[in-house]
């Protein structure tokens, strides 16, 4: 995938590498860690997420002695006590080695699902399946438009569209592989993701376009939209900083309904139930039947990403992908903030 505005650090040249990684694995095969297996990791990290023997040992359909095995298997490699057993019916826990153990399982929990990801992509081959993760707003908008121009920008590759409505399922998703890129919104989750911001989203009032407010030209005030009956999501991060600025400023909104699907959303508004905070790609997908406001002291608007595990190897067509993304942002209108653009 192409640099994003992160640097990033020199890598080592393909024979130093190749090196590297030779003088590494003799260290590893000379000591006792040659004996670790990726199912004692595995077994680590249930029991310290179930913080019970029995409790692991039903996730991963073991017995419980063979969870006991697993763990001592582990602490004779390491050489350390792994796991704080209390007894009894207490709750098990990670000692300050087992912390550091599980620690780096996870990165080798990532590297696997990442080489499982890319061994499907060998196998699907050059042209197959590129599958691709998006949330409403960008899948109304954008997708129809990326999807009729790939035949002509990248014959013989097709789109699997995976759509969610929140992007920490969609990010779930890229961690675990079942993804190849995402649509997302900045900034990225902790995880191994890199990206590259496409376009700004600013946020705007969406109101019925019946109401006497859809005629105003002025923005509206924080103090009028105390007033207002507002509809918005169960959780959207983006939107988490408007009802922050409203208690700041001493107003409580008025939220009468919560929904995440956009279409109800525009039924809501059409039908009068009341306005809602959102963005501007969100009321463009409303095509018309609501009408949008700009806001007294704006929020910083919405970034839209296009993410991607950065430990996944993409052959140079995924690359093309991307620069064909960010050309139907740009002729859609879509810019990045200036910072992105600079």
């Amino acid at each position: 995938m192409a640099e994003s505005a992160r640097t990033r650090d020199r890598a080592p040249t393909g024979g130093s590498l190749a090196r590297l990684t030779l003088e590494r694995a003799s260290v590893i095969a000379s000591s006792q860690w040659a004996g670790l297996e990726l199912r004692h990791l595995i077994t680590l990290e249930a029991v310290a997420r179930h913080r019970s023997f029995r409790k692991a040992a039903l996730c991963l359909n073991y017995t419980q002695s063979g969870i006991s095995q697993q763990v001592a298997a582990l602490e004779r490699i390491v050489g350390e006590r792994l796991i704080e057993r209390p007894g009894g019916s207490r709750p098990v826990g990670l000692t300050a080695a087992g912390e550091v153990v599980l620690r780096h399982a996870e990165s080798i929990f990532h590297e696997i699902t990442a080489a499982q990801a890319d061994v499907e992509v060998l196998t699907r081959g050059a042209s197959g399946m590129l599958r691709v993760g998006a949330f409403q707003s960008v899948s109304a908008e954008v997708v129809p438009e990326l999807i009729r121009r790939l035949p002509d920008a990248q014959p013989g590759l097709s789109v699997d569209l995976v759509q969610t409505t929140a992007d920490s399922e969609l990010f779930a998703l890229l961690e675990e592989g079942k993804l190849d890129v995402t649509f997302a919104i900045l900034p990225l989750p902790q995880g191994p993701f890199e990206a590259v911001e496409l376009f700004a989203d600013p946020i705007v009032l969406l109101v019925s376009t019946s109401s006497p407010l859809a005629r105003r030209r002025e923005p509206v005030t924080l103090e009028e939209l105390a007033g207002l009956p507002l509809i918005t999501s169960h959780d959207c991060r983006y939107l988490n900083g408007f009802e922050a600025r409203m208690h700041e400023r001493g107003y409580e909104p008025e939220v009468v309904h919560r929904t995440d699907d956009n279409g109800t959303l525009y039924g809501l508004i059409a039908g009068g139930v009341g306005a809602a905070v959102g963005t501007q790609l969100v009321a463009d997908g409303a095509k018309g039947s609501v009408a949008t406001l700009q806001i007294e002291e704006p929020l910083a608007p919405r970034r839209i990403a296009l993410a991607w595990r950065r430990d996944r190897e993409f052959p140079p067509r995924h690359e093309a992908f991307l620069e064909l993304v960010r050309s139907v942002c740009r002729d859609l209108g879509l810019e990045p903030t200036a910072a992105a653009a600079a």
